[in-house]
């Protein structure tokens, strides 16, 4: 027999934990290695700095301008109950119309507001109501204002309470 299955009171030879140490430090260095590489684009091209440098292009915005029409309040029906609608745009011109739609605006809230009180309170109420609503007050505001002028209406606020 040998010595150590002779004698029970020597522990048993415990194993070595530097294989595994080192194993775990290798590891480590290849993935970082691994890491640096990929971001530097040592491997696959581009790294992360380099679209710092490429140049985006950017359009510029078109030579617009907003013109804000006053809150018109309107009332709802004939109930008692004084229904309202809050009702806030803003138009959408060419910069070089900016002025003429200034002047012309008082004629633009008696277009609006004629309309919002010939609309039925039911039709209204429509969730998806404000799209055609919107474009049949586009429609009129552009015949005030004359072909070209005005781009776009903006509804900013349309609260019925």
């Amino acid at each position: 027999m040998s010595d150590a299955e002779s004698d029970p009171a020597k522990p048993a030879k415990e194993k070595s934990k530097l294989p595994l140490m080192i194993g775990l430090v290798l590891m480590l260095v290849l993935g970082g290695g691994g890491f640096f590489a990929a971001y530097s684009g040592m491997l696959l091209g581009h790294g992360g700095e380099d679209h710092a440098k490429e140049d985006v292009h950017v359009e510029a915005l078109p030579d617009i301008a907003f013109v804000p029409i006053s809150p018109i309040v309107v009332s709802l029906g004939t109930e008692p109950s004084r229904r309202y609608l809050h009702f806030t745009a803003q138009l959408e011109v060419a910069r070089a119309y900016e002025a003429d739609m200034l002047l012309i605006l008082p004629r633009v809230l008696d277009v609006l507001n004629g309309y919002l009180r010939a609309v039925e309170v039911r039709e209204l109420e429509d969730p998806t109501a404000l799209v055609r609503l919107r474009a049949q007050m586009l429609r009129r505001v552009q015949m005030v204002a004359g072909d070209g002028r005005v781009r776009d209406l903006l509804v900013t606020e349309f609260v019925i309470n």
